[in-house]
């Protein structure tokens, strides 16, 4: 599916889901999420041939392939906590919305410690010489 096909969808979704809102607002946020999901699949279908690229480019200048998985697993917490984030404030749930953006910054965080480390200790070498 192409980005005209995404738009048509989510616009098609949007229009149905407003329309359930009125009557079963539980199925209009079922709608809405569903077809998050389903766009969020068409978008990941059209993204991992551009990230098993970048991931050669990485390799091929000398980044160690810690480095560069560290990079890509951040970007998939990245856009799984925003589509997560989205879908609970759909449901009007912006508390629990903002859990979940937390739980994707510690989870960054996290994924990104042996990067941390590798500067600390680049630093202290410096400090040494």
């Amino acid at each position: 599916m192409h980005l005209a096909g995404v738009i048509g969808a989510a616009l098609t979704a949007a229009v149905f889901a407003a329309l359930l809102r009125r009557t079963n607002s539980e199925y209009a946020v079922v709608l809405r999420t569903a077809a998050g999901v389903l766009i969020v699949l068409e978008i990941l279908q059209a993204v991992l041939p551009a990230l098993r690229e970048i991931s050669g480019l990485l390799s091929s200048a000398g980044v160690g392939g810690e480095y560069s998985g560290i990079l890509l697993r951040a970007l998939g917490v990245v856009f799984l906590t925003q589509f997560a984030a989205d879908a609970c404030r759909d449901a009007e749930e912006t508390a629990l919305a903002s859990k979940v953006e937390l739980a994707g910054r510690v989870g960054i965080l996290v994924l990104a410690l042996p990067l941390f480390a590798r500067v600390a200790s680049i630093a202290s070498a410096l400090v040494k010489k």
